[in-house]
């Protein structure tokens, strides 16, 4: 009879369950940040939609691309928000279909084993995806919000006399 990794060392299993629960726990946080700056970003609007009673303030030029940033920042994380939950569902799938493979081990159907642990990996790799992709559009949404603050920075210091960096 064929030894399988799995069945030979106890502590395989635990691996292939702990690597994906990791990091589930660890998108979980990014997901839990991410909600945050997208409250953060309706605040921000919100301020600005109260600033928008002033008609100085619509006609301005900076005032309409400041309040389009902060529209495509919101879009951003959204779709940020969208790839964190994929990947949270892909490593929560990920250590399920593990402990399946685990139990199919036992067993002893190599090929079933096999079948699961593959996919397992596949879970596995579209939760990393998940994680490129959200931060690839957190990236984005930071740059929008520093654009923001230097230009309101570059505002506050000319309303106090001193030059622009």
């Amino acid at each position: 009879m064929e030894t399988n990794f799995l069945t030979q060392n106890p502590f395989a299993a635990l691996t292939f369950i702990a690597a994906p629960a990791v990091l589930t726990n660890a998108t979980s946080v990014l997901a839990m940040s991410t909600i945050n700056r997208m409250l953060r970003t309706r605040d921000r609007m919100h301020e600005l939609f109260r600033e928008s009673d002033s008609p100085a303030c619509l006609h301005s030029e900076k005032f309409i691309e400041q309040v389009n940033r902060i529209e495509r920042q919101a879009s951003l994380l959204l779709r940020a928000l969208y790839w964190i939950y994929m990947a949270l569902g892909s490593f929560a799938a990920a250590s399920l279909v593990t402990l399946l493979g685990t139990l199919a081990a036992q067993w002893e159907t190599e090929i079933v084993t096999r079948i699961i642990i593959g996919f397992a990996l596949l879970l596995g790799f579209a939760g990393v995806a998940g994680l490129i992709g959200s931060c690839a559009n957190l990236f984005q949404a930071t740059q929008l919000s520093l654009i923001n603050i230097r230009e309101e920075a570059d505002i506050m210091r000319r309303r106090a006399g001193q030059p622009t960096v």
